[in-house]
């Protein structure tokens, strides 16, 4: 199982421990998972500041995850500032949107990968999938880390694995060893993690563990 850690912070200082706990246990150049909640589209509101990233000078990779209203108007400043995936909520864009975003990540050689809330119906996600190969199921509500895994997303994750077989398919939110098993069952083959990863005594035995899965 390929296993992303998952940086969410309310401040850079909380950002540069968790940077430096990752050097522990990723090799460099692998994806860190960026949460970019506004307090807006999430229940709160969590450190965004493409400029101070870029002066970190992490030696790891960059999927950031916009849980955002407006994600057009974050898309440009993460791309400049390094980042190698954007992840957008269906929830949060319409046609004209989705294609301004599509166009910018292609100028920055960027993917997008296309992500829907807990709730959000199958239906909804339809008119999204011929636009990319790469999916997100959230399973928990967009906010902060140490939430429980809804279980009522594992249809979702069959589902689009079903429809795309190719496809990446992301799980994020209330990742442990059990719930990592169980979303691989359904098809998923890349978690996310925060909680798990950085609330461990021990945080590369927990993403070895993750990733052994």
């Amino acid at each position: 199982m390929k296993v992303i850690p998952v940086l969410n912070c309310r401040d850079l200082e909380c950002v540069r421990e968790k940077i430096e706990v990752a050097k522990t246990f990723l090799p460099e150049g692998s994806l860190l998972h960026l949460d970019v909640t506004d307090g807006l589209f999430a229940t709160h509101k969590t450190w965004a500041d493409p400029m101070e990233w870029t002066a970190l000078r992490s030696p790891f990779a960059l999927e950031v995850h916009l849980m955002v209203e407006q994600p057009e108007a974050y898309a440009d400043n993460w791309l400049a500032a390094g980042a190698k995936r954007l992840i957008v909520h269906i929830e949060t864009i319409g046609a004209q949107s989705l294609h301004e975003i599509l166009d910018t990540a292609k100028r920055y050689h960027a993917e997008i990968m296309l992500s829907s809330e807990p709730e959000s119906a199958l239906e909804e996600m339809n008119p999204y999938l011929k636009h990319s190969r790469l999916f997100q199921v959230l399973a928990v509500q967009p906010g902060p880390s140490g939430q429980p895994f809804l279980s009522s997303v594992l249809e979702k994750i069959r589902f689009l694995r079903e429809e795309h077989p190719d496809a990446t398919i992301e799980v994020d939110g209330g990742i442990n060893l059990e719930t990592a098993k169980l979303v691989k069952e359904f098809g998923a083959d890349t978690i996310v993690s925060s909680s798990y990863i950085f609330n461990s005594p021990d945080p590369k035995r927990a993403y070895q563990e993750l990733s052994a899965v």
